[in-house]
């Protein structure tokens, strides 16, 4: 079962390591904003069009917890997409990519303030370790290639703590279908979005692009809303639903190492220090998947000390392909 559920966030990280030198493809036509907005007012529209077909109008309703879903929709959609996309544009995807590999830690450390819930050792030690075969895999082992982040790189602290809030929220929705968070926080996402893209616009600070550009990037938006936000996004919510924060977030580690390898196929070549370092990175996500997997169960319903667990028994199915 749990190697069932792992497909799911697994889908999303290699679909979001993809993302990265597309987007930074497309970035030269189109303003970081402008972009991120484009590709979340399609991509919503698409959730809501689902939403209505599977659970009907009902679930369009946020049971008066509206500011709650518009502020994880700000921080996870428009927060972490528009700080990466600007991050994008001030340094190369590889580099940028690597900080999606503290994603594990961060939502760990996010569970442990907000809820109490101890991390696992176990878990944490492999999220060091995995982030320690990234930065090998990015840096070369030249630990001064870590100074070459510059503002990119505070932009995606920013955005890795917007994606960590984001997905510990999921967790405190049970009673909604991962279709049904998606699409509100997604919605919630886009009008944030969409007013500071406006105001950017009208201040002069970007551009709006002009119907040639978006038709330059066609192809770019469409993996952008499709893959990367729609399918992806449902993907990760159903994931983080089955196996819980903590554990669908050590997926995100392999997030750079994808994007690693497409860099590769457009012709970059690796040093041996980086190949380790791949390796280093999905060893450390295989046993941290085994040792969920093998983990006990208590033999009684004692009270004992809660160190981490998926939030909810029976996830809810959803249609995300």
């Amino acid at each position: 079962m749990r190697s069932r559920s792992a497909a799911f966030p697994l889908f999303a990280a290699l679909s979001w390591g993809v993302m990265f030198p597309v987007l930074a493809s497309a970035l030269g036509r189109v303003d970081a904003l402008n972009l991120t907005t484009a590709r979340y007012v399609l991509a919503t529209a698409v959730l809501v069009a689902l939403l209505l077909a599977r659970e009907g109008v009902a679930a369009l309703g946020t049971a008066r917890r509206g500011t709650e879903v518009l502020l994880l929709g700000a921080l996870g959609f428009a927060g972490f997409n528009t700080l990466t996309n600007l991050a994008l544009g001030m340094a190369a995807p590889q580099q940028i990519a690597l900080f999606a590999a503290t994603v594990p830690v961060v939502t760990q450390l996010v569970r442990w303030a907000r809820d109490g819930v101890r991390p696992r050792p176990a878990l944490l030690g492999l999220s060091l370790v995995a982030l320690v075969g990234v930065g090998l895999v990015i840096t070369r082992g030249r630990l001064d290639g870590l100074g070459e982040f510059g503002l990119g790189g505070l932009l995606m602290v920013g955005a890795v703590l917007g994606w960590a809030f984001y997905t510990h929220g999921a967790s405190r929705f049970p009673d909604w279908s991962p279709l049904r968070y998606t699409t509100l926080t997604s919605v919630a996402g886009a009008l944030a979005l969409f007013a500071v893209s406006a105001v950017a616009d009208l201040t002069g600070l970007q551009h709006a692009p002009a119907a040639a550009d978006l038709v330059e990037v066609s192809p770019q938006l469409a993996y952008a809303v499709l893959i990367a936000a729609v399918v992806a996004g449902l993907a990760w919510n159903t994931g983080v639903r089955r196996l819980g924060p903590a554990d669908a977030a050590l997926f995100m580690n392999l997030v750079p190492v994808t994007t690693f390898a497409v860099q590769l196929l457009r012709g970059y070549r690796p040093g041996a220090v980086e190949l380790v370092g791949a390796g280093l990175t999905v060893a450390a996500l295989v046993a941290a998947n085994l040792v969920t997997r093998t983990r006990k169960a208590p033999a009684a319903p004692a009270v004992v000390a809660v160190t981490d667990h998926p939030a909810v028994i029976e996830p809810v199915a959803v249609v995300a392909r």
